[in-house]
């Protein structure tokens, strides 16, 4: 939960008691004032008979030039010009006009303060508030309202407002809102459609309805445009509640207004992460008939979504688009081949690399890195190596990532002696070791019964200080329930539930097996249970290994218990299965209480 700042006391005073004044300024654009006219408001004139004098004004351009070119000119510049006033305002604020400089300008403003007895009148710090705030230095803006006595008026912290929203400071955004609103003044929509956008680009979409609840509470639904709606729509797309973001869209469209492709490219991606195509279609054809013409970056979206979702679709579109013409770009042609990999469609991903580069696109260190990894999916090392060593032979330099490629695709294949050499070649060659060069590791060497390594590698990466994940953990729990080190492995499942890391499903049933597989039914049991009672489904056979467990130790009561979960599930039994039960319930001259054999078979 955010909690909400309070706008400061003499923010808010000030404001109020200039509210009357400043309603006057209402325009999107009234923070951009030249200087000139900004001194005019303070309480000194513009300029004195001082300023008017070239000497003056020759002095001034000097001490630009000298606090501009030197680098301890703040030791020097006193015994410089000794006999020069440094307290008169009109000084600093033609300063600002020469100097250019937003954060020289704020370095010489505080110097000013400190060395020479400067007092900063609102005139003074309202001029190098709207410079800082003009140059998007939102932070050292921030700063300057801590000075005494200064508080901007209504129509320069409108543009603070949206200097605050493009730099991520969203927060701040908000309370500056809040307190324009205390003192009626209501700023102009485009700065709202700027705090909207910022919001969103923060991820703050809790922030994005907030702000468009005060839009409503401060009148201002008159003045809401489509962009104001457009951020609306993105904001629902971004919560994965597409279908409202696309009825407002309709009634966006019922009322003669129309979004830009941004707000169509949002509703595209959010259809396909839903896998509602025929939505997809829609939207393009509104587009179409609206005159937004689909350009490539909604083309980019509908391709992107298809193949992340594995539908080749995706592949034809592309080409679709080659033939109208189009020119894709590396971006789009790296997320095709992508795609294409992880379906297995190399040899088409390999026809689109070459085609990539002979029309001049050449692959980065990504692109690369897929297509090194789709060879080895399908065990081409020979070719992976020809292309890791084209890589680094194009000036590409081995990283972190490249090895962890290396690394996964040679233990995939078993080769754990090459992937720790490698393994170690990162650590002499400089190359930092992430989570998951480790993770790829620990996989492959569980993979080959290595766990004594595996185990090392955990504890490697925790001595690091690395944070590991649940593929840090599930490979080790795997291994050591198939070599018969259950209670080994369940520590290791506790240690990774304490830390708030959430256990897959697969380590239940490893557990499960490798209990019943030790002889301890019992304890399988209660993991089928504890796994059941967190609404998960376990494999079939981790059932088959419970039932053999549970009748080699005649637990006959639990082995109906057993049953009855697993044809509720939705498995059947096996008949070899059937006719051991048989003969087993046959033995101690009981049968099939309350279970009929008619359903099993079903």
């Amino acid at each position: 939960m955010t909690l909400r700042r309070t706008p400061s006391y003499s923010l808010v005073t000030f404001l109020r008691q200039n509210s009357a004044r400043n309603r006057r300024n209402r325009s999107g654009n009234a923070q951009f004032r030249s200087l000139t006219a900004e001194t005019n408001q303070g309480d000194h004139p513009t300029q004195n008979p001082d300023a008017k004098d070239c000497n003056f004004t020759h002095v001034v351009k000097e001490i630009c030039r000298t606090t501009r070119t030197k680098p301890h000119w703040e030791n020097t510049l006193l015994s410089q010009y000794p006999s020069f006033n440094f307290k008169d305002p009109s000084f600093f604020l033609l300063y600002l006009n020469h100097q250019n400089n937003a954060f020289l300008s704020l370095r010489f403003f505080h110097w000013l303060c400190s060395c020479c007895g400067f007092s900063p009148d609102q005139s003074s710090c309202n001029a190098l508030f709207n410079v800082l705030v003009d140059a998007g230095a939102c932070k050292a803006a921030k700063s300057l309202l801590d000075c005494p006595g200064f508080t901007p008026d209504p129509a320069s912290l409108e543009g603070y407002i949206r200097c605050l929203s493009s730099g991520g400071m969203v927060e701040d955004a908000v309370d500056l809102f809040a307190a324009l609103k205390k003192v009626g003044f209501f700023p102009s929509v485009a700065t709202w459609n700027a705090a909207l956008s910022g919001c969103l680009k923060a991820r703050r979409t809790d922030l994005v309805w907030k702000l468009y609840e005060q839009m409503m509470e401060s009148g201002g639904v008159a003045n809401i445009d489509v962009e104001t709606v457009g951020y609306l729509i993105k904001a629902f797309c971004a919560e994965n509640k597409v279908f409202k973001g696309y009825e407002l869209l309709r009634e966006v469209l019922e009322n003669g207004l129309c979004p830009d492709n941004t707000v169509f490219n949002s509703l595209i991606t959010g259809f396909c992460k839903e896998r509602q195509y025929t939505r997809v279609s829609e939207i393009l054809h509104i587009m179409i008939s609206k005159k937004c013409n689909p350009d490539i970056f909604t083309y980019q979206e509908i391709i992107n979504g298809l193949l992340k979702r594995k539908n080749s679709e995706g592949f034809r579109v592309f080409n679709d688009l080659k033939d109208r013409g189009y020119f894709p770009d590396s971006v789009m042609y790296t997320t095709v081949i992508k795609g294409l990999c992880e379906m297995g469609m190399l040899g088409e991903a390999r026809k689109l690399w070459f085609e990539m580069i002979h029309k001049g696109l050449l692959p980065n260190e990504y692109t690369y890195n897929i297509m090194i990894h789709g060879y080895y999916k399908i065990g081409d090392l020979v070719e992976a190596r020809k292309l890791c060593e084209d890589m680094c032979g194009r000036g590409y330099v081995e990283t972190a990532v490249s090895y962890s490629t290396l690394i996964s695709g040679l233990c995939l294949h078993g080769r754990t002696d090459e992937a720790l050499r490698l393994f170690q070649e990162m650590s002499q060659k400089g190359v930092a070791r992430d989570l998951f060069t480790y993770n790829s590791l620990i996989k492959g060497l569980c993979g080959k019964g290595e766990l004594v390594k595996a185990t090392e590698l955990l504890n490697e990466l925790l001595a690091l200080g690395l944070e590991p994940s649940i593929f840090s953990f599930t490979p080790l729990i795997k291994g050591l329930c198939e070599v018969g080190d259950t209670k080994g492995a369940i520590r290791l499942w506790k240690d990774m539930h304490d830390r708030h890391l959430e256990p897959m499903a697969s380590t239940y049933d490893y557990i499960i097996i490798g209990s019943c597989k030790e002889g301890n039914s019992a304890q399988g049991m209660q993991w089928l249970l504890n796994m059941l009672s967190l609404k998960l489904k376990p494999l079939e056979q981790t059932f088959e290994y419970l039932i053999n467990g549970l009748s080699q130790e005649d637990r006959l009561d639990d082995i109906l218990v057993v049953l009855d979960i697993m044809l509720r599930v939705g498995y059947r039994l096996k008949e070899s299965i059937i006719h051991s039960l048989v003969s087993k319930f046959g033995k101690e001259n009981l049968h099939f209480p309350n279970l009929c054999l008619e359903n099993i078979l079903k």
